[in-house]
């Protein structure tokens, strides 16, 4: 099974810049940076090319999860109005 069906090509991209992408490339920076800690290495100064492939890497995986969840909601949505559209007698509003 794949990560993204191609019936998720239709969906909007989600910016680039959300929730998902920041916070993993944030954890993906402080991983390089306790690895640098924990090696004993200066944290800030040493390894400044993992720092930012680790961070690089998290804001990737950030935007794929974000990415996955817009295709799993939209998903949802579409079968319950599907459900509705089918079984209209159900879903009458009430005039109380």
């Amino acid at each position: 099974m794949a990560f993204l069906p191609d019936e998720s090509r239709s969906l909007p991209p989600p910016p680039l810049l959300n929730k998902g992408s920041v916070w993993l490339g944030f954890a993906g920076w402080m991983s390089a940076l306790m690895d640098n800690a924990f090696n004993q290495r200066p944290i800030l100064g040493a390894g400044i090319h993992r720092q930012i492939l680790f961070a690089t890497l998290g804001c990737f995986v950030g935007y794929q999860l974000v990415k996955r969840a817009e295709y799993m909601h939209a998903k949802v949505d579409r079968e319950l109005f599907e459900y509705i559209r089918h079984h209209p007698l159900d879903f009458q509003a009430s005039t109380g």
